[in-house]
């Protein structure tokens, strides 16, 4: 997987359908006890609620979980999972908290309720793309620096850390594709004195300085 949908925080939103209030929250998670706490911490908050219906999806096993909680079966839960696979997220789960307004909504009004819930604990959270990237670091001389730094964001790359001692030691992280340009412009500029060495792969969100989403 070169990358993949989520959210960037922790989001929250309401509304009021037929005097019931819903309450949608949405957390980024990476394993399932991390989802089953923050279901089990909006239960603890919301003890005196009708109902806590929530829904995750992990990368890791592919895992996909619901619970309509007392609601009556495919009108909740299934519902805010389907929300969440038609985002295209994961490694997130979503909690929609129902307060019985005395009106009943029927099937189709529930669905309609905590879909709704679903997208806007989404919306709120903020869905972000993370891309796999290659962490790489070099070294070079002090002449070299200036010139080498500016080709790493020009390829789409980040540096996450330089040190300077005897000579410059530059860590960074770019995708496979800016990684292959920038070898071909470091071997140019620095006549193939400088060699960089891939160190791991990571995930890390896209983002531009426009607030365009890319490393």
């Amino acid at each position: 997987m070169l990358s993949y949908r989520t959210i960037e925080n922790e989001g929250c939103d309401e509304f009021v359908e037929q005097r019931s209030r819903f309450i949608g929250y949405a957390k980024p998670i990476t394993t399932e006890q991390e989802a089953l706490d923050f279901v089990n911490s909006k239960r603890q908050i919301h003890w005196d609620a009708k109902h806590n219906v929530y829904a995750y999806v992990l990368r890791d096993g592919q895992i996909k979980r619901f619970s309509d909680d007392g609601e009556p079966h495919g009108t909740a839960g299934m519902p805010v999972l389907d929300v969440i696979l038609k985002s295209d997220v994961t490694d997130v789960a979503v909690v929609v908290t129902r307060y019985f307004g005395g009106i009943l909504l029927g099937a189709g009004g529930l669905v309609r309720a905590y879909t709704k819930g679903a997208k806007m604990a989404l919306e709120s959270g903020g869905i972000i793309t993370m891309q796999n990237c290659h962490k790489a670091i070099l070294k070079c001389d002090y002449n070299q620096y200036g010139k080498i730094a500016g080709l790493i964001p020009s390829n789409g790359g980040v540096i996450d850390n330089t040190d300077f001692s005897d000579t410059v030691a530059i860590e960074y992280h770019i995708t496979e594709n800016g990684f292959a340009s920038f070898q071909k412009q470091l071997a140019d500029a620095t006549c193939g004195s400088v060699e960089t060495e891939i160190i791991g792969e990571q995930f890390y969100q896209m983002r531009g300085h426009d607030g365009e989403n890319r490393i």
